[in-house]
């Protein structure tokens, strides 16, 4: 792709981004290459380890290529291309925090990421405090003179309050802390978390990347004041991924934002919809006019994905099941962003601040690739179910 790349639609930037045909003998796409030994020309070659690539968790012609696209995407100063989501968190919260130090953490986020911090931080002596996602620039208050990561997640996980993270990068970088965001949910199409203040942008590439539900695989992107940092990290910890994980998600790249596109639409049908619903207090989809956080989200995304929750009117976990169990299109399985619908019950007793309250049990829906009306269908056959619980 041309250097002036940025300027073309995003389509054909996910088209052509990551490789050059010509550099592979015209071949569209680029090799996968299976690697841990690569050899030296000669002694000083080695010894000095003067050449591109010097061994397999080092970086190879596949994971480069998906790392530039990613790069062009974000743009940010390099990627790391890790072996999953929850990894693509790991990494970079160890690269930055050490004993003594103090990270402040949305108290809505990701639950694998609350699980590490409350364990494995915890235990290697780092003070974990999570914070609410409306505080915005009142963050200021909870920073420390230890405070050495802000992380966020915008919208939340589950529940899908909007962060003003312009506001909350400001206060972080005032006090000399650096900020993570988790920004699976809007992908670098729909919202670019670097532009926006953030140091260090972290995706599930397992989702919308990928697309099929068939791969695992995570991607940290940094700027370049953090970029070095992250890269020594990530080569001590030689948490790489498989050449096979990396090119599937790079060949899913090239759909992904026709495939995004769709999932919006008819996630938004969906979510209007149901706000009509017998049966449905809320619906949570900060794209919709009814959501309070509706005009921060407008501000600050160019779209919405597939991926919302539902507040059912009364009841508990007698009518949330029964709401789940009537589904015959929707499965019930956890991840999202492949092009089956899923639908999953919302547990939020782990949270300390951001618990609702709400009017009924959550559910949380993907919305995939099938027809929309097929898709309300099935919705209403929960919804009945729910109320004759």
């Amino acid at each position: 792709m041309t250097k002036d790349g940025n300027e073309m639609g995003i389509n054909t930037r996910l088209a052509h981004s990551g490789n050059n045909p010509h550099d592979y003998f015209g071949f569209v796409n680029p090799p996968v290459v299976h690697a841990s030994t690569v050899l030296y020309p000669n002694a000083a070659t080695m010894a000095a380890r003067s050449q591109k690539y010097t061994y397999g968790t080092r970086g190879t012609p596949t994971t480069d290529a998906l790392a530039s696209a990613i790069d062009g995407l974000e743009g940010s100063a390099g990627t790391i291309v890790v072996p999953s989501g929850l990894a693509a968190v790991t990494v970079p919260l160890l690269a930055f925090l050490s004993a003594g130090d103090h990270v402040l953490i949305v108290d809505s986020v990701y639950h694998p990421t609350r699980n590490f911090a409350d364990t494995m931080l915890k235990r290697l002596g780092v003070e974990v405090e999570y914070y609410d996602p409306h505080a915005g620039a009142g963050i200021a208050a909870l920073i420390k003179p230890k405070t050495r990561v802000v992380f966020t997640e915008s919208p939340a996980s589950n529940t899908f309050e909007v962060q003003d993270i312009p506001a909350i990068a400001s206060a972080a970088h005032a006090a000399g802390a650096i900020v993570m965001m988790d920004n699976t949910w809007a992908t670098p199409l729909y919202f670019r978390p670097l532009d926006h203040g953030v140091d260090i942008s972290i995706h599930a590439a397992t989702k919308y990347p990928a697309g099929h539900s068939d791969v695992l695989l995570g991607t940290a992107s940094a700027n370049k004041a953090c970029w070095k940092q992250l890269c020594e990290t990530f080569y001590t910890m030689g948490c790489c991924a498989g050449p096979d994980d990396v090119y599937q998600v790079l060949r899913g790249l090239r759909t992904m934002g026709v495939r995004l596109d769709h999932h919006q639409r008819s996630a938004l049908a969906i979510a209007g919809w149901l706000e009509g619903q017998p049966g449905v207090a809320r619906v949570l989809h900060p794209a919709l006019v009814s959501h309070p956080d509706h005009d921060l989200w407008k501000r600050d995304f160019c779209g919405s994905s597939g991926i919302f929750s539902i507040v059912l009117k009364g009841g508990g976990q007698k009518q949330q099941h029964a709401f789940l169990d009537a589904l015959r299109i929707f499965g019930l399985g956890y991840s999202w962003g492949g092009y089956e619908s899923l639908a999953v019950p919302v547990f939020l007793g782990d949270r300390v601040v951001a618990k609702g309250p709400y009017d009924g049990p959550l559910i949380r829906l993907q919305i995939g690739l099938e027809d929309v009306e097929d898709l309300k269908a099935d919705l209403s056959r929960g919804l009945t179910a729910a109320g004759a619980a």
